[in-house]
């Protein structure tokens, strides 16, 4: 049997290698014995050749056969014996027709630099006048609050772009398909960029792509810090650093898988940190033990102390949302709507309108992004025994009889 693989990125990590499809995103962790099976099937030798190659080389009688069926699973087999093997196709990027020879440019350790002077910029003019620092009178540029909001909506939705187009920038320099879209992070609706293929590079590259969105934005930050500092505050300047500072200080809700997530599991060395977390917490919750024996020792205590804040940091979101973000969007949909039906004047109707629109419409697309990421699994829990278990009182019917003892 004559194995054929599709183009592989690999990486050393520890004893165990990192082996992968960059342009798909799908990886797996193999030992040493693994990986020189791959480069021997690579070099055309049948499966049984790597299996008596091994053992002569290694001592090791390695299933050879099992171990090319687990990475035909994981999509890392294009042929065997001539015949394609269904596997994920590539990652469609966006902006396909940016090249990895356009942007070098952005891994460059120049451009780092260049990066770090108007962050220091900002940070010396807010230590000599610390009122460059934006306050709400500034914000606030006029009393049409309609106005106020759909400025901060189309400045916020710029400078994400902006953020997200870093990541893609500096991933598809190092040659990752990286593709942008939305998704959702328990109750906030985000934009956010696939680099999965970035697994294979080094660790410098890994760092700049995860870190480059954040270097973005208090490089702007720094520059309105400096714009303020030298022409005066102006609300532009004003909804820019503190749109910036938001969009930092969310980064540190690593429990929602943010871009310094990603970098805290790189430097962790743990290949699924919030996966892992999140197994632990439920298998407690059950009270089971032991969850954690299949994983390194090293990663242990990193997905122990990352498994209690995603607890916690869920919890403290889910009830800020409960307790202070939903009924603040109700009382701003209601006040909105009220203006919208009783108010005589055009002016302030269209701007009840805008408010209404500019309130409601994340929202949907929330609940939009949320449906299109979790909607298979909801629609096969509902016609599974776990909504029988959640829901007693559901009636049977024909198609659903009940079976005692079955698991």
């Amino acid at each position: 049997m004559i194995v054929a693989f599709h183009p592989l990125g690999v990486r050393q990590d520890g004893a165990e290698w990192i082996v992968g499809r960059v342009d798909s995103g799908d990886f797996v962790v193999v030992p040493e014995e693994g990986m020189r099976a791959i480069r021997l099937l690579q070099d055309g030798l049948s499966v049984d050749q790597v299996r008596a190659r091994l053992l002569t080389e290694a001592g090791a009688d390695l299933d050879v056969a099992d171990f090319v069926a687990d990475l035909s699973e994981a999509g890392l087999v294009a042929e065997i014996d001539g015949r394609p093997v269904a596997s994920p196709p590539p990652l469609r990027p966006t902006f396909p027709r940016l090249e990895p020879r356009h942007l070098r440019w952005a891994l460059h350790p120049a451009l780092h630099l260049a990066l770090l002077a108007p962050i220091c910029a900002g940070i010396a003019c807010l230590i000599a006048r610390p009122a460059v620092f934006p306050d709400l009178q500034t914000a606030l540029w006029t009393g049409h609050g309609a106005l106020v909001l759909l400025s901060w909506t189309v400045l916020a939705w710029l400078t994400t772009g902006l953020h997200e187009l870093a990541h893609l920038v500096t991933a598809r320099a190092a040659g990752v398909p990286a593709r942008m879209s939305l998704g959702t992070r328990l109750q906030f609706l985000v934009a956010q960029t696939d680099v999965s293929g970035v697994w294979a590079a080094p660790t410098r590259v890994r760092v700049t792509v995860y870190l480059s969105g954040i270097a973005l934005d208090l490089a702007i930050c720094g520059a309105a810090l400096t714009w303020t500092y030298v022409a005066g505050p102006h609300p532009l300047a004003a909804w820019i650093i503190l749109i910036q500072l938001a969009r930092v200080a969310y980064q540190l809700l690593v429990f929602t898988r943010t871009d310094l997530y990603f970098l805290l599991q790189d430097l962790t060395g743990c290949r699924n940190l919030y996966g892992d977390g999140r197994a632990y917490m439920l298998a407690l919750t059950r009270g089971r033990r032991g969850t954690l024996n299949g994983l390194p020792p090293r990663e242990r205590a990193a997905v122990r102390c990352y498994a209690l804040l995603q607890a916690a940091g869920t919890l403290a979101c889910l009830a800020l949302a409960a307790l202070v973000m939903l009924p603040l969007l109700g009382t701003l949909i209601a006040q909105a709507a009220q203006h919208l039906l009783h108010a005589d004047d055009p002016l302030a109707m269209a701007e009840a309108l805008v408010v209404l629109v500019l309130v409601v419409a994340p929202e949907l697309l929330w609940l939009r992004t949320w449906w299109r990421g979790h909607g298979r699994r909801v629609r096969a829990w509902l016609t599974s025994r776990g909504w029988r278990a959640w829901c007693p009182w559901r009636p049977r019917t024909r198609e659903e009889p009940g079976r005692a003892g079955s698991p």
